[in-house]
């Protein structure tokens, strides 16, 4: 049997809202103002082309970017911030570690916090539900899905980013859930999967625009992406829940993820949509754009 879906995906923008762990506090010129918790940072943002809604931002610290886009820059301090990082909780369930990192984020990405929601609400039908984060960084997806009952894989090239992972797997209390832990070329590991004739019920990937995996493999997004949700589409099957995708910092269209995923998943039931992630600013209500997302789901 096979299954049509629509001949074009619809386009969807996942916002998030303020909340204590973050809040987009204000921005403009360039910049944003955020709060991880009692600390208020700022940080380079290139689409906040207006004005800021207050000229006065007062802050923990600052990142300042290098001269050249392909990125570089450091912290500036106003206050005394803890260079091991501080406790956050994410919906009373994930407790992790936020931290001011080389590359100017914090540790973890707040807006994905609808995203985690979103993926939460796939499963919450499907007993012990096997779902795998890849590229994912310090596991604070991987503990949202956790939480809510999925057997978990969670893969990352980075060493380092695992260790986080599995101390902030400690902190929320969930040491011994079901989560296997993977440092590995997440590519290569897809692959294996496939081989072994693996299925999942969701999947989340985050893949970088260029990174290298341990044994010194190189991704590069624009080449290695398609073959990547290829061997992913190999995993799911109709009883699968969702796949998503999200994209940082690059020059692409939402358009193109959307269609890449329609190519693979045609022969599946449900849906694909696309879109934007944006973060809601507190002073005025403005989104703020962050990444562009794709997503193959069975339900609403």
């Amino acid at each position: 049997m096979c299954w049509a879906m629509p001949l074009a995906p619809d386009f969807v923008t996942l916002v998030s809202e303020p909340r204590p762990d973050y809040t987009l506090i204000d921005s403009g010129n360039g910049r944003k103002l955020e709060s991880y918790g009692n600390r208020r940072f700022i940080r380079p943002e290139p689409q906040a082309m207006w004005e800021p809604a207050t000229a006065d931002w007062q802050a923990d610290g600052e990142f300042v970017p290098g001269s050249d886009e392909d990125g570089g820059g450091r912290w500036y301090y106003d206050k005394p911030v803890p260079q091991d990082g501080w406790p956050l909780k994410w919906n009373d369930e994930v407790s992790f570690t936020a931290s001011c990192t080389p590359f100017r984020h914090l540790g973890f990405f707040p807006d994905m916090d609808p995203v985690w929601r979103w993926m939460r609400g796939q499963i919450s039908a499907t007993p012990e539900p096997n779902c795998m984060n890849l590229f994912g960084y310090t596991g604070v997806g991987t503990l949202a899905l956790s939480s809510a009952g999925a057997q978990m894989v969670h893969v990352d090239a980075s060493k380092k980013s695992v260790a986080q992972a599995r101390e902030n797997a400690a902190l929320s209390g969930m040491s011994d859930r079901p989560i296997r832990w993977i440092v590995d070329d997440a590519a290569k590991f897809v692959a294996r999967e496939v081989r072994r004739d693996r299925r999942y019920d969701g999947i989340l990937l985050d893949p970088p625009k260029y990174g290298r995996g341990p044994d010194g493999e190189v991704w590069r997004l624009e080449e290695d992406l398609p073959g990547l949700i290829a061997n992913c589409r190999q995993l799911l099957d109709t009883n699968s829940r969702f796949l998503f995708l999200t994209v940082y910092a690059v020059r692409m269209s939402a358009i193109a993820l959307g269609n890449l995923l329609q190519a693979h998943f045609a022969d599946l039931p449900g849906k694909v949509e696309f879109g934007e992630l944006a973060v809601r600013e507190q002073a005025r209500g403005l989104l703020l754009p962050t990444a562009i997302f794709a997503r193959w789901s069975q339900q609403d």
